[in-house]
């Protein structure tokens, strides 16, 4: 899937729960966000070096410090200062799309009619845009399909698919077949698939419901020098 974001125009990358979906609301508070794919010392000179505050782990929440859950990056992100944000899945897609000459976007549910209206216009038919669903780790750090990316895919897809924009894949067409059914039922979805289980499971309900709250994000983070700001900030 990363070589097929390689060789398109732009990628969207999706992880909804919860990668995309912090980024959204950093951006919302004014901050920027660098994505990093390890929690490790290097991720901590990485933040220095940027002069960002490194995200710590959920597990470390409460603490009032800024970390991957989009609960508390809203409720401690530094507005206009920067934060690096790792995590293994939608953060380290993003880190790597971001040395190569790609445009990046991220995207969830939040803000896909948005990133979508922002395609037409800068990447408007016959631009090759590659959705890219980020899913999930097992135990083993092996890839684990993740239905919500799915959605958060199709969510785009069917959004660009209203605009009228044709030419897509079968894949792309299964992706918005998908996210369509769901219909009204979305928010209790997104609590019943396996991604929102755990993190309700890990007391990490809220961050679920943030998730959830569709079409309520006009920015589109845009990856410009490593570093995801909003695209209405780069005229």
């Amino acid at each position: 899937m990363e070589a097929l974001a390689d060789e398109a125009d732009v990628a969207v990358v999706v992880d909804v729960l919860s990668f995309a979906t912090s980024v959204t609301v950093a951006l919302e508070i004014g901050a920027t966000v660098l994505p990093y794919p390890w929690r490790d010392d290097s991720a901590v000179a990485f933040a220095q070096r940027h002069g960002a505050v490194l995200a710590v782990g959920r597990s470390q929440t409460g603490t009032g410090r800024v970390s991957l859950s989009p609960a508390e990056m809203r409720a401690h992100a530094p507005s206009g200062g920067a934060v690096v944000l790792p995590s293994p899945n939608g953060s380290t897609i993003a880190h790597r799309l971001a040395s190569g000459t790609t445009t990046c976007v991220a995207a969830c549910l939040r803000n896909a009619e948005a990133v979508a209206d922002w395609l037409d216009g800068r990447f408007p038919h016959p631009a090759r845009v590659a959705v890219v669903a980020a899913g999930e780790r097992w135990p083993d750090d092996s890839l684990r399909p993740a239905v919500e990316d799915l959605w958060g895919a199709g969510a785009v897809l069917s959004a660009l698919a209203a605009g009228g924009r044709p030419g897509f894949s079968p894949e792309a067409r299964a992706a918005r077949a998908t996210y369509e059914a769901i219909g009204t039922d979305l928010a209790a979805a997104l609590h019943d698939c396996a991604g929102g289980q755990e993190l309700d499971a890990l007391g990490f309900g809220a961050d679920v419901d943030v998730a959830a709250e569709v079409g309520a994000s006009s920015v589109v983070p845009v990856l410009r020098d490593g570093v995801f700001v909003d695209a209405a900030a780069l005229g």
